[in-house]
């Protein structure tokens, strides 16, 4: 004849009905809960509150949360430079740094540095008006990276 399966598998005979009577307990009150939870979702169908919110709306409120507005208004700026700027300006200078209040604007050569420069009254203007939350107590305008070296036309 067998032995009983407890002694088998070397358990405690007087544990065993307690541990599969646990078990079995814990299990119905997780089916228990997610009933009263459906019947629930059922009966507030359609209430105010319960409606999804648009991933739009959610983004919204996750963005302006948090330290990504300041990334998100910086991104808008890089993305709207034409439009801050005027084209002719856009094509020969962007947006390089944004760090402490402290807006860096690289140019491509020192003529459009220097051009840069005397609109800087109306960049910080335009840009306070236009993205409200980006506080820029500087503007710096740089010319083209060092190593520069124009290419100029070969002579024969």
């Amino acid at each position: 004849m067998m032995p009983p399966i407890a002694e088998a598998l070397h358990l405690d005979a007087t544990a065993l009905p307690a541990e599969v009577f646990e078990r079995l307990s814990r299990r119905g009150a997780l089916l228990k809960d997610r009933r009263r939870r459906n019947e629930e979702s059922i009966e507030n169908f359609g209430k105010p509150g319960r409606d999804p919110a648009e991933l739009g709306d959610v983004m919204s409120t996750i963005a302006g949360n948090g330290v990504w507005s300041t990334n998100l208004k910086l991104a808008q700026l890089r993305n709207h430079w034409d439009q801050v700027v005027g084209e002719g300006v856009a094509r020969h200078s962007a947006v390089a740094d944004f760090t402490d209040g402290v807006l860096v604007i690289r140019a491509e050569s020192t003529v459009w540095a220097t051009q840069l420069t005397y609109l800087i009254p109306q960049l910080t203007d335009t840009i306070r008006r236009n993205l409200k939350g980006l506080t820029i107590n500087e503007i710096r305008v740089t010319g083209p990276a060092a190593g520069y070296t124009r290419k100029w036309a070969r002579r024969r």
